[in-house]
């Protein structure tokens, strides 16, 4: 194993988030007066930072913004927060890299009360040295300060570490920091926005993320 230290996005790389997200931005937005009934249209939403995907998407000020997080909140804590997916193959990628005595780090720019509970929820949580996620404050939500308090709170060499995540903010993080990426074409980030950003390498399937860690001739040339 090449990388000692990997770190994981959570919603589009982990999990499928779409309904549980969608539908709580659907919500808040209604509060506002906004009618959006195309879900799919809201996929924007997952991965970056609530408040400011509502200041570009829709124009909101920044405290129109953070009410918006708010009301969001109130559906996703009690509804939208179960209603996600565990991409199929992940416990076994997990298992496997656990194996092999990687450390894995989850690294979320979801608030870490929601993140926990979600991998709780999956029985996910025994596979994870740490998780990390912002504060309901706000604060530490950008994937680049998120990266960089893992670095320096486990003291982590930049050669031995990876993110893997599946949009261009994880990608940004990661070479903001220093480590290699790994951008997943099968969460919500297009083919156009990993080519843009250009990460270390990039995996279409789960599938192909495990073969690439568990082959060894393969991954001495590869990941």
């Amino acid at each position: 194993m090449i990388f000692s230290h990997i770190l994981f996005d959570l919603d589009g790389t982990l999990t499928d988030p779409k309904i549980g997200i969608t539908k709580s931005v659907q919500y808040a937005l209604a509060k506002f007066g906004i009618v959006e009934d195309n879900l799919d249209r809201l996929e924007p939403f997952i991965g970056p930072p609530l408040a400011h995907s509502f200041q570009e998407f829709y124009g909101f000020s920044e405290a129109d913004a953070w009410q918006a997080v708010q009301y969001y909140r109130e559906y996703f804590a009690d509804k939208g927060i179960f209603e996600n997916e565990l991409y199929s193959g992940i416990p076994e990628l997990l298992s496997m890299l656990i194996q092999r005595q990687a450390v894995l780090i989850v690294a979320t720019s979801k608030p870490l009360v929601f993140a926990e509970k979600i991998l709780k929820h999956f029985q996910l949580e025994h596979f994870f040295h740490a998780v990390v996620g912002s504060g309901l404050d706000g604060t530490l939500s950008d994937k680049s300060e998120i990266i960089k308090h893992i670095l320096e709170k486990e003291n982590l060499e930049t050669a031995g570490t990876v993110m893997i995540g599946d949009r261009k903010h994880d990608i940004i993080g990661a070479h903001n920091n220093g480590i290699s990426s790994i951008g997943v074409l099968y969460g919500y980030g297009s083919a156009a926005e990993m080519e843009a950003i250009g990460p270390t390498y990039c995996i279409h399937t789960v599938q192909e993320l495990y073969e690439a860690f568990a082959s060894e001739g393969e991954a001495a040339g590869s990941l």
